[in-house]
């Protein structure tokens, strides 16, 4: 191994620790040049006679707070919405994060216009190395909107009702593997669960039946590219996690090329996803490349992967640890399917209204994205305050689902709370787990559908309970919040 690929390995694991040691070495490339610009940002942000967002003071040069955000970022937030309001802001690694807590000040980010509070500037550097060029956010907003349009026209009712079969299907076929009885690693059993199932839906049968162990690697390497390393370091350097990406998203690529080929050269057509990417067009009339196709199938793919394999999970611990409730939803399942449990149906989904409130109500309380950023490209009144030009400006869904100004037992798990009345349809941001506005998540329909299908396969299946009572953290150290130790104790029903 050369000085150069060690070097590499150091750096990489120094940003995913997020120590204070660490984040000195993963940053100390950038102190001298990005540390002097950002104290010419800050003494200008605070020239003028505009009045900007408190700022929480750090004793920390260049890094500011991000070993106590990092540490505990909720916590960090909520203590600096009692101390300093909905409007806040503060330092990270020389990078100026204001921060929009609660429904009112939230609409700023969610009403805006994309040059104003930009999405590109944010988030192009972890999307495009896992992408590709060409698509989402390494190309001009209206394009991009376009090419979301393409993926939600493929993201139908017609499709959903197929899709509940192959979902079921995939999970009585994954969980045979499963014991009569054990313990078991949750999170892992729903991720890949989920990457076969997405796949078999999204990508269509040629790609599912390719997707063996080989294959399911280069999908972990290329899903390695969303890390903080990924969001703090530039993707130029040779970190291992870098090098695996960037070789996974080739060999991936090759294989969606050959079957788009094969599509392209079909006489009689299928109705999926790719056949509607296939037979796209661009307002212009231009059709999607391949390449074109073989990024957005990557990325309608791995955006939902994280996100719906970590709210299933959290979502089967807090069954597990109110066993009364996951026998209500088991009994919900006999009273809307059958008694017998035949196999189920896309419009029964929507009649299983106590395992929808779980669900809402998990994603209340463990959102996957825990923040969603914009860079400020122009001027933003909000309130009393104007944030300038240069901020991140950032949403957090999880404080929002929690603020005790609107949410009653704000930490107590409760479907029912969703019988009556939304408790918070009066606050228009004060439930955002798919976000809000023109980049609200296309996927959200699907991953209700995928979600309900494989709760509903489980419970028909299992009885669920957690290890020795204990319910798991919540893993800060990741882009996603997974839960920590995620090993849940399953028992076979029949």
């Amino acid at each position: 191994m050369t000085l150069f690929e060690m070097s590499g390995q150091v750096l990489e694991r120094a940003v995913e620790k997020l120590s204070l040691t660490s984040l000195v070495l993963a940053t100390s490339v950038f102190t001298l040049t990005v540390g002097y610009l950002g104290k010419l940002m800050f003494k200008q942000q605070h020239a003028g006679h505009a009045k900007y967002p408190p700022h929480i003071p750090s004793s920390v040069p260049f890094l500011g707070h991000a070993v106590a955000f990092g540490r505990s970022p909720i916590e960090f937030l909520e203590q600096a919405y009692e101390k300093y309001g909905p409007v806040v802001s503060f330092t990270m690694v020389g990078k100026t994060f204001t921060y929009l807590l609660g429904s009112d000040t939230a609409a700023l980010m969610f009403n805006s216009k994309n040059e104003d509070l930009n999405a590109e500037d944010v988030y192009a550097r972890l999307t495009t190395p896992v992408f590709g060029k060409g698509v989402a956010y390494d190309v001009p907003n209206p394009l991009f909107l376009e090419q979301k349009k393409m993926l939600k026209t493929g993201l139908n009712i017609a499709h959903f009702k197929k899709h509940v079969e192959v979902i079921e299907e995939e999970t009585h076929e994954y969980f045979k593997r499963w014991g009569r009885s054990g313990e078991r690693d949750l999170f892992e059993a729903l991720s890949e669960l989920i990457i076969l199932t997405a796949s078999r839906c999204l990508h269509g049968p040629e790609i599912r039946s390719m997707l063996d162990e080989r294959v399911a690697q280069l999908y972990a390497d290329l899903d390695g590219g969303f890390t903080h390393a990924a969001w703090l370091l530039p993707g130029w350097l040779p970190l291992p996690s870098f090098r695996r990406r960037d070789r996974a998203h080739i060999e991936i690529k090759k294989i969606f090329y050959k079957v788009i080929k094969k599509r392209r050269d079909a006489q009689e057509k299928d109705d999926d996803m790719l056949q509607t990417l296939v037979d796209a067009t661009y307002k212009d009339g231009r059709p999607l490349s391949d390449d074109e196709i073989a990024g957005m199938l990557i990325g309608l793919l791995l955006a939902g992967q994280h996100t719906s394999s970590t709210t299933s999970a959290w979502m089967g611990f807090f069954l597990a640890r109110d066993r009364a409730l996951q026998k209500r939803c088991y009994n919900e399942q006999k009273t809307i399917c059958g008694e017998d449990l035949p196999p189920l149906h896309y419009d029964q989904l929507k009649d299983l209204s106590l395992l929808d409130r779980c669900l809402k109500e998990t994603l209340r309380l463990r959102p996957p994205i825990m923040t969603m950023m914009r860079m400020a490209k122009t001027p933003q009144t909000v309130g009393e305050y104007t944030i300038p030009p240069g901020h991140q400006v950032c949403v957090s869904p999880t404080v929002n689902h929690r603020l005790q100004d609107t949410w009653s037992d704000r930490l107590e798990f409760n479907p029912d709370r969703y019988l009556n009345d939304n408790p918070a349809a009066g606050e228009k941001f004060a439930y955002i787990p798919f976000g809000a506005g023109r980049h609200r998540c296309i996927g959200e329909n699907f991953a209700y559908v995928q979600i309900k299908t494989i709760w509903s396969t489980l419970l028909r299946l299992f009885d669920f309970e957690l290890v020795d009572g204990n319910f798991p953290e919540v893993n800060y150290t990741t882009m996603i919040h997974t839960p920590t130790e995620p090993i849940i104790v399953e028992k076979k029903k029949f």
